[in-house]
């Protein structure tokens, strides 16, 4: 077991670390801003891979139907989770919004994509780019209620979502999938250059991220919200999704790389909803930065276990 779970940190996990650390070392030492590779990621990068996978992947509708049932029940427990666990902890209404931001948004695009692809192959990434796309619309739609319901505005959360280029591609590449459609050779060949841009470069912007997202605040984090907010994450998250996986009768590759991406650590982007609606940022840094540097650890025995049990 143990040897198992080293080659898999050999074979996964320090790949996908060498980027990371490129990026947090240029964000220490060069002050390194990285709002422009932040839009290349948004407007070039995200669609590219989003629309090279899933006009080539392996992915079935009864799967389809299962990713977004999946996505949909997990977030209803992973809220109510949070929810609970805040009035055990007696969180005020800034704190809760916070755990559950924490709770409910993963890392599973810049982190879980590349992260799938290593350990399952491409096979794993084209169930994970269902999942990707379902957590997009969740995090500008119920992200944004989380964050601040009484902010929350149907409207503009309808309008952030079709905003992104991203959800454009997945339509483009599923009518094309559908209707048995296909682009010019060299257009979808440029594409596909593109898309394999897509891992190191939104590794190295986490890397960055992850320097730039510990705030002064976080430091007045009271311990007892940070522990919950990361056992939350790494602990319960993955019961949780053991749980919905297990009800909805998914098995398999699925069964795998589901699992995985809904125990990733903390989106990055909850920071930012955290922030713009004082929804404890303080609390939120301080947990996508723990819950990330533990995942290293985490990860590749859940990878492991995830192995022996589908």
């Amino acid at each position: 077991m143990l040897q198992t779970v080293g080659s898999t940190l050999l074979g996964v996990i320090v790949p996908l670390s060498v980027p990371v650390a490129a990026g947090a070392l240029l964000a220490r030492f060069r002050a390194w801003d990285t709002k422009h590779l932040l839009t290349l990621y948004l407007y070039v990068l995200s669609p590219a891979i989003i629309f090279d996978t899933l006009r080539n992947a392996q992915i079935s509708m009864d799967e389809l139907y299962s990713t977004i049932g999946f996505s949909l029940v997990n977030l209803l427990l992973m809220w109510g989770v949070a929810k609970v666990a805040g009035r055990i902890t007696r969180m005020d209404p800034a704190e809760s919004a916070g755990l559950t931001l924490i709770s409910t948004l993963t890392n599973s695009a810049n982190y879980g994509l590349p992260l799938v692809l290593l350990a399952f192959g491409q096979l794993g990434l084209d169930k994970a780019s269902v999942y990707v796309i379902t957590q997009m619309i969740i995090v500008n739609t119920m992200g944004v209620y989380f964050a601040a319901r009484s902010h929350f505005s149907v409207k503009s959360a309808v309008k952030s979502v079709f905003a992104l280029p991203a959800v454009y591609a997945a339509a483009l590449a599923v009518f094309l999938k559908l209707f048995g459609f296909h682009l010019s050779a060299g257009l979808e060949q440029g594409i596909s250059m593109v898309a394999d841009a897509y891992s190191p470069v939104v590794l190295t912007i986490l890397g960055a991220q992850m320097v730039k997202v510990g705030r002064p605040e976080a430091k007045r984090v009271r311990p007892a919200v940070f522990w919950t907010g990361t056992a939350v994450r790494l602990l319960l998250a993955p019961l949780l999704a053991l749980t919905a996986l297990k009800l909805l009768g998914i098995t398999g590759m699925l069964f795998s790389v589901l699992l995985i991406q809904a125990s990733m650590p903390v989106a990055v982007n909850a920071v930012v909803l955290a922030e713009r609606f004082d929804a404890a940022p303080g609390l939120v840094s301080k947990c996508i930065v723990w819950t990330t540097l533990a995942s290293f650890l985490t990860l590749p025995v859940l990878i492991v276990m995830v192995q022996l049990i589908s």
